[in-house]
């Protein structure tokens, strides 16, 4: 399947694209994910909203830690050159893109269900981080960055982890009303 799926990108790429993924995959390298999350920290603890913050903060921290874990227990080559056309050196499996971009979309959308300003809760609003997150693991199997099993996984493991930091907040918040 990711050979198949890796020569189908391949043999439809076009300038133009290339170009939009490149900018894409630029915007949700790890380095811009931290940038996003100390921003939307930063606006939490300003609207007094410190929970929320500490789990998007603590999400994001050890989600990296944990993906840089899984990188080194699986160990996966990244596809060849040429079809690749970003030089990297670290592993391929999860794609840390996918899933540090995945741990931000479902965190933040579960802060954006929590407001109470009703804009924050339309749904167009709240497919933003999941469209932004499925964008920027697309743009990294057509650079060839990646396998799309990498990809899969790094949503699945991105999802996962959010989700467990968002149930820690909710029995946290649970906890503390008692």
């Amino acid at each position: 399947m990711d050979g198949d799926v890796l020569a189908w990108m391949v043999e439809h790429r076009v300038a133009w694209l290339t170009t939009l993924f490149w900018i894409i995959t630029t915007l949700g390298n790890t380095i811009a994910m931290f940038l996003f999350s100390i921003t939307g920290c930063a606006v939490l603890l300003r609207a007094g909203r410190r929970p929320e913050a500490v789990m998007i903060a603590g999400a994001m921290l050890t989600g990296w830690g944990v993906m840089a874990l899984l990188k080194l227990i699986f160990g996966r080559e990244r596809p060849p050159i040429p079809e690749r056309l970003v030089e990297i050196s670290t592993h391929s499996f999860p794609s840390g893109h996918a899933m540090m971009s995945a741990i931000l979309a479902t965190t933040v959308t579960a802060v954006l269900l929590r407001s109470t300003a009703l804009w924050l809760r339309n749904p167009v609003v709240l497919a933003i981080p999941a469209f932004a997150s499925l964008a920027i693991g697309f743009s990294r199997i057509y650079l060839g960055a990646h396998w799309a099993t990498d990809v899969l996984a790094g949503w699945c493991f991105g999802i996962a982890w959010g989700l467990l930091w968002i149930y820690a907040l909710n029995a946290r918040s649970r906890s503390a009303v008692r």
